[in-house]
């Protein structure tokens, strides 16, 4: 309840090169942000394709929050 803005979303999807769809990777996170905190959930964003992430995990996301 503190958190007044999601300011930005990095998604990382780690992917094989010919792979074209991390936005759509990535709306999931958005949406889910954006179900939970309602308007504050709104966000910019950028979705990019690894070669590799580490321990192998599929996605990584880094979040910038405002909060009071």
């Amino acid at each position: 309840d503190r958190i007044t803005r999601t300011v930005k979303l990095l998604g990382m999807v780690n992917a094989d090169p010919l792979f074209q769809k991390h936005p759509q990777v990535i709306n999931g996170c958005s949406d889910l942000l954006v179900e939970v905190l309602g308007e504050a959930g709104k966000h910019t964003r950028s979705a990019v394709g690894m070669g590799s992430l580490p321990g192998a995990i599929p996605v990584e996301i880094e979040a910038t929050f405002e909060f009071e």
